[in-house]
């Protein structure tokens, strides 16, 4: 059946600007469907929601399943499934319908397909007890779920009982989800389907891409199982690599802190496999947005089998950071062409103290939005007996932020400039090598309040 899924998914949606994600990537393989006849059952949603477009890209999705299938197979001129394998239609809305039972003829799968109209609710439990019920007098060896839904469960029994049922059976489920005008529980897509969840689970939010879901799934299930597997994963620039775990097949090494190489001599040869790799990267740039997370991955093996892995992306929010004093201001010069050298007046500047320049980042919590904070910074230098002397204050007002909720706000680079000839912090000849000591304390406040005096006469 060769790569039957591949699979690529993280375990955040959002992280902070130094935050990190596990990245799980996953395989699953069969053997030949030649040597291997399969029975699959196309589970196909018509609720009311499918009406349009999804469900015009459903049925061509299906239907190009069933000619990969027949295809690979050997069929016949005549359009039959060959080799002993066997495909079925069973379609759901408010109850479920048998369409077609387990047949070889292309042609009447299509039609039964063709002939599915949208409307009613969604009712999965009732689609997998006709889909088990059709592969449940099956002498074949594989038996496979391919259930299709593009919203949640909205009447009928609870569906996890009945597709554990399913599985518990040794039918192996696969799960492809369009995120619809009702959206897709994928939790609960990843319990129905067959363990690992990541390997048997697609999930597209445009219906112009069932097609393509649909026909690599077949051409997978129709090739033979893999060999020499060798994925070469780049992460996104903004991250770095932090660690790799010991995947469950084959080998995975770092290449360096953006790639790694993972290579598996033979998956589901003899019977269905899953492979998993878990690595974790960690965010490293300063801006923040929705990002990718790899920057590309590439798949080969000695069969050709047809590999995508999703691209998954993470919002990523670094807060609101403030710089309350600015650089000091460059003077702008050019230099012509071909000139060697240039000459310019830089205007005056003033011999200063020598001293040293502090410069003190703060981050303060939980500010809500609309109100502006009052910050002082205050440094203090110690001496040899913990005797403080003051050195310096500044006190800073930071704008208000307009941000949804109460989040983090980062003050940067608050610079004090402490004079060489005031170190009382010791030292044998006080020279610009002796260790200062400072204390650095903040101190912040809401300006912007609702408080308001209490209306009251006051009498003598």
């Amino acid at each position: 059946m060769g790569v039957t899924n591949s699979n690529k998914v993280i375990n955040a949606t959002r992280i902070d600007c130094e935050g990190s994600l596990r990245v799980t990537l996953s395989l699953t393989a069969a053997p030949d469907i030649i040597s291997n006849p399969t029975d699959i059952v196309l589970v196909l949603d018509r609720s009311g929601s499918m009406a349009g477009t999804p469900l015009a890209s459903m049925k061509t999705g299906a239907k190009t399943f069933i000619d990969i299938i027949a295809e690979a197979t050997g069929g016949t001129a005549s359009g039959q499934i060959g080799s002993g394998s066997r495909i079925g239609i069973v379609s759901f809305a408010d109850t479920a319908t048998e369409n077609t039972q387990l047949i070889t003829s292309v042609d009447t799968l299509k039609n039964a397909v063709d002939q599915l109209t949208a409307g009613g609710s969604t009712n999965h439990a009732d689609a997998f007890t006709k889909a088990t019920q059709l592969l449940s007098a099956s002498s074949s060896q594989n038996r496979v779920i391919v259930l299709f839904t593009d919203g949640n469960t909205t009447t009928g029994a609870p569906p996890t009982p009945v597709a554990e049922a399913a599985k518990a059976q040794g039918i192996i489920i696969y799960c492809i989800g369009l995120v619809g005008s009702g959206g897709v529980d994928v939790g609960m897509l990843n319990q129905w389907a067959t363990a690992p969840s990541s390997a048997h689970v697609s999930v597209t939010p445009d219906a112009e891409d069932l097609e393509e879901l649909f026909a690599e799934l077949a051409a997978n299930i129709s090739k033979t199982g893999a060999t020499n597997i060798v994925i070469n994963e780049i992460v996104n620039s903004d991250f770095v690599i932090t660690s790799i775990l010991t995947p469950n097949k084959g080998t995975a090494t770092m290449v360096n802190s953006t790639a790694l190489r993972w290579n598996i001599p033979a998956l589901g040869v003899t019977a269905s496999e899953s492979a998993v790799l878990e690595f974790f990267v960690r965010h490293t740039a300063q801006t923040q947005g929705t990002k990718l997370v790899n920057q590309s991955i590439t798949y080969s093996d000695q069969e050709g089998n047809v590999v995508r892995f999703p691209e998954p992306t993470v919002i990523v929010d670094c807060g609101i950071v403030v710089n309350p004093e600015e650089c000091p201001v460059p003077v702008d010069l050019s230099i012509e062409g071909c000139s060697d050298a240039v000459l310019v007046d830089m205007g005056d500047t003033y011999l200063e103290s020598m001293g040293r320049i502090v410069q003190l980042d703060v981050t303060i919590k939980n500010v809500c939005p609309g109100k502006r904070v009052a910050l002082a910074a205050i440094l203090t230098e110690v001496d040899e007996n913990g005797t403080e002397y003051q050195r310096g204050m500044k006190a800073i007002t930071i704008p208000a932020h307009d941000a949804p909720a109460c989040r983090d706000i980062l003050v940067k680079c608050l610079k004090f400039v402490v004079p060489e000839d005031l170190n009382v912090s010791g030292g044998n000849n006080q020279s610009m090598c002796d260790q200062r000591n400072f204390k650095a304390r903040f101190i912040a406040h809401y300006i912007d309040t609702d408080y308001r005096c209490c209306e009251s006469v006051v009498s003598l």
